[in-house]
C-alpha cells in the first residue's frame, strides 16, 4: 500500500518525535484513520521529507516517530505552464492534472479570449481554489515539491516570463514545429503557454514571438484547454529526462 503524504511544519520535521496535529494531523487521524505501527511521510512541500511511523493515535492527532529524513532535489529543467483561464470548474481539473504530471509552476493567465474573468472577490476565491487543488493533488501524487500557483498574469507578464525562459513555447494549432521535436534546455525554465477555449489571439502570438517564444503543435487533434497543459507536460517530462 502506498505510504500517505501529509504537510507538516518544517520545525516539526527536525524533531525525533512529536505530536502531529492541526488540520493535517486531524485528517490523518480522523479521515485516514492511521493507527500505531502504520507509516506516513511528512513534508514541508519544499523538498524536505521525514519518513515517520505512528506510535500513538488520538482522535484528532497522531504521535509520530521520525525514522529517516531526506531532501528531494529540485527537478531540472523547471516546467512552467501558463494556463489561459478555462470555463467553469475545468480550471481546477487542469491544475489537478498538471500537478499530478509534475508541473512546477502554474500561471493563471487572463488572455484576451477568456470567457471566464477573474475580478475582485471572485479572483481571490478562484485563485484560492486553484492553490487548494494543487496542494491536495500534490499530496495525493506524493509530491515533495508542491507546485507554485502564481497570481493572475496579464499578457505583458506572460511575455516577460517567456523572454526570461531558457525555452518559451506557445501551443498553437497552426504551428509547423511539433512540440515533441523541439530541442530542450538541460537547465532553466521551460515556459509553455496554453490558450483559453477561444485560442490565442494574433496580437498575443505577436507579443510572444517578440519575447522569443516558439509556436509549437501539440498533435493532430484539438485538445481542450484544460487537458492541453497536462499532455504538453507529459511530452516535455519525457523528452527532458525528468521521467
Amino acid at each position: 500500500m502506498t505510504v500517505p503524504v501529509f504537510l507538516a511544519d518544517p520545525a516539526d520535521l527536525a524533531r525525533p518525535a512529536f505530536v502531529f496535529g492541526g488540520p493535517e494531523g486531524r485528517h490523518a487521524a480522523a479521515v485516514r484513520r492511521l493507527r500505531a505501527g502504520e507509516r506516513l511521510d511528512l513534508t514541508d512541500g519544499a523538498g524536505s521529507v521525514a519518513e515517520c511511523v505512528v506510535t500513538e493515535a488520538g482522535r484528532d492527532s497522531l504521535r509520530v516517530e521520525v525514522l529517516r529524513r531526506h531532501d528531494v532535489p529540485v527537478p531540472s529543467p523547471r516546467l512552467v505552464v501558463v494556463q489561459g483561464l478555462p470555463k467553469g470548474d475545468r480550471g481546477e481539473l487542469a491544475v489537478e492534472m498538471m500537478t499530478e504530471a509534475g508541473v512546477d509552476v502554474i500561471v493563471p493567465w487572463a488572455a484576451a479570449r477568456c470567457v471566464t474573468q477573474w475580478k475582485g472577490e471572485r479572483a481571490a476565491k478562484a485563485l484560492a481554489r486553484w492553490r487548494s487543488t494543487a496542494r491536495e493533488a500534490g499530496k495525493q501524487s506524493r509530491r515533495f515539491h508542491l507546485p507554485e500557483v502564481t497570481e493572475l498574469a496579464s499578457t505583458a507578464k506572460v511575455a516577460a516570463l517567456l523572454s526570461a525562459a531558457a525555452l518559451g513555447v506557445v501551443l498553437h494549432e497552426e504551428a509547423a514545429a511539433p512540440l515533441s521535436g523541439l530541442s530542450l534546455p538541460a537547465v532553466g525554465d521551460i515556459v509553455v503557454v496554453v490558450g483559453p477555449e477561444g485560442g490565442v489571439s494574433g496580437e498575443e502570438i505577436a507579443a510572444f514571438r517578440e519575447a522569443k517564444a516558439v509556436p509549437a503543435l501539440l498533435g493532430p487533434t484539438v485538445l481542450r484547454t484544460s487537458t492541453a497543459g497536462v499532455v504538453a507536460a507529459a511530452v516535455l517530462q519525457t523528452r527532458s529526462g525528468r521521467w
